[in-house]
């Protein structure tokens, strides 16, 4: 995809949060109005005809797009965050970081056998996080899952589609 307004607007920060990476800030294409539009529109055209009936975003940045493109295609949204944010049961996922680990976790009755889901994330590096957040929702049965994110670097050598199967249906606006 890589349309030009996005690539323009998202802004690159060298060194954050350690030297050594360059931190990819998708904030600078939430604010901007056209970048959100393109966005959205562009994500509604992957995936208007796949049945979606539930949009999992990935804390935090990952909601923002989760909500604007299920209303769009009248879809729930659910949240995948970090321990001890949500108020109901929840079932956890944990997974291995760069520097240890980490786990996230959903409702325990957010998804149903019924449900398409797409997960939706900013940023495809390593896989890690969307490897757990896949995992954990395939917990659920539910009829298909699909895997979305802003952009997917691949100029680092990071290979985060090696995270997943080979058939998983994984789309990304940009990639860099």
């Amino acid at each position: 995809m890589n349309n030009k307004t996005l690539l323009d607007n998202l802004r690159s920060i060298p060194d954050f949060p350690v030297k050594g990476i360059n931190f990819r800030d998708v904030t600078t294409l939430f604010k901007n109005p056209e970048c959100l539009q393109i966005m959205v529109d562009e994500l509604y055209e992957i995936y208007k005809d796949k049945g979606i009936t539930k949009i999992v975003g990935i804390e935090s940045r990952g909601f923002v797009l989760s909500s604007a493109l299920a209303l769009r295609l009248g879809a729930g949204v659910v949240l995948c965050r970090k321990p001890g944010k949500l108020p109901a049961e929840t079932v956890q996922e944990s997974y291995s970081k760069e520097y240890g680990t980490d786990t996230i976790e959903i409702h325990k009755d957010a998804i149903s056998t019924d449900d398409v889901v797409l997960l939706h994330d900013d940023l495809l590096a390593t896989g890690g996080t969307m490897r757990a957040a896949y995992n954990l929702v395939k917990r659920f049965n539910p009829q298909n899952v699909y895997v979305n994110f802003i952009i997917e670097i691949g100029d680092e050598g990071l290979h985060g589609r090696d995270a997943f199967e080979k058939d998983t249906e994984i789309t990304t606006l940009i990639s860099i």
